[in-house]
């Protein structure tokens, strides 16, 4: 049977990161489990990513649910900021049910409040949604970069199947100015299209996997100060400990291969990721409660 236990910590960083996408709302983790066992309590989340040297996240929501959890969070526990978002695949569901602008409209409420830094995740996802969801999705992501570009906010993209289309798109209608592939899944000659306008990518621990060699080539091609490192939890736990439940606190794993891959120091590379951060969603600590 396998194991659904939470792994144990791993070696602390010496210099902390942040994870650039995470999902510790308590919407997201019981689908993971499929009751085995319980998600960990969002403290307890935070408090194992800053022992583990993380210290801050994104937390990310993927429907106004979750959108409205993360902002309500980010605004009360320093370590946290929040993107707010109406995904991809969910987005399809609801022009169906005609319920998308009303979600759209929470969405764009909540990008204004202070701690909310990042409208995401969205974008296409041609893997789960078929064509006849295809043409809302697109209304989705055009209305979410309007919101991020309104605010002032970063852009967290939402990739799947679909890295000509999302290009486009971007393109197209014009990209934020800080935008963002999370967890991202395509090869070199995307890197390098996503360098050359300034775009940063996330790399999640997929990029430990075995069959991830195009990811790896990716990481090697973007610029230093383009690359970014997120969990995508309760998701896409890292080698070693790969099918267990991911935490933010699980960080360091990936951190440690990547710089492996780009044969260079941890230390070096998390402050290079740190202050990439930093870069794109401001400070953790700008209009941040007291602890």
């Amino acid at each position: 049977m396998a194991d659904r236990s939470y792994p144990p910590l791993p070696e602390a960083l010496k210099v902390p990161v942040y994870d650039d996408h995470t999902h510790i709302d308590p919407f997201s983790g019981p689908g993971w489990f499929d009751g085995e066992g319980e998600p960990l309590d969002w403290r307890e989340q935070l408090d194992r990513a800053s022992v583990a040297g993380v210290k801050g996240v994104v937390q990310v929501g993927t429907d106004v649910e979750s959108s409205r959890w993360s902002a309500e969070h980010a605004a009360i526990d320093p370590r946290m900021l929040a993107a707010v978002a109406i995904h991809p695949n969910d987005a399809a569901v609801l022009e169906a049910e005609g319920g998308l602008d009303d979600a759209l409209a929470v969405i764009d409420e909540l990008a204004a409040q202070p701690r909310v830094r990042a409208v995401g995740e969205t974008g296409l996802d041609f893997y789960r949604t078929g064509e006849d969801g295809r043409a809302a999705q697109f209304r989705s992501f055009e209305a979410h970069i309007d919101i991020a570009k309104r605010h002032g906010a970063a852009l967290q993209i939402h990739d799947r199947d679909a890295h000509a289309e999302v290009v486009d798109t971007l393109l197209r209608v014009g990209a934020p100015e800080r935008t963002v592939f999370h967890c991202f899944s395509g090869d070199a000659g995307l890197a390098r299209l996503a360098a050359s306008h300034g775009w940063y990518l996330s790399f999640a621990g997929t990029v430990t996997f075995k069959n991830a060699e195009p990811l790896r080539d990716a990481l090697r091609v973007i610029p230093r100060d383009r690359i970014l490192v997120e969990t995508d939890a309760p998701w896409l736990a890292p080698a070693p400990v790969r099918g267990r439940p991911n935490a933010p606190y699980l960080v360091p794993h990936t951190l440690r291969f990547m710089a492996g891959v780009l044969e260079t120091d941890v230390s070096m590379l998390a402050a290079q990721i740190a202050s990439t951060a930093e870069a794109v969603y401001g400070s953790w600590t700008d209009d941040a409660p007291e602890r």
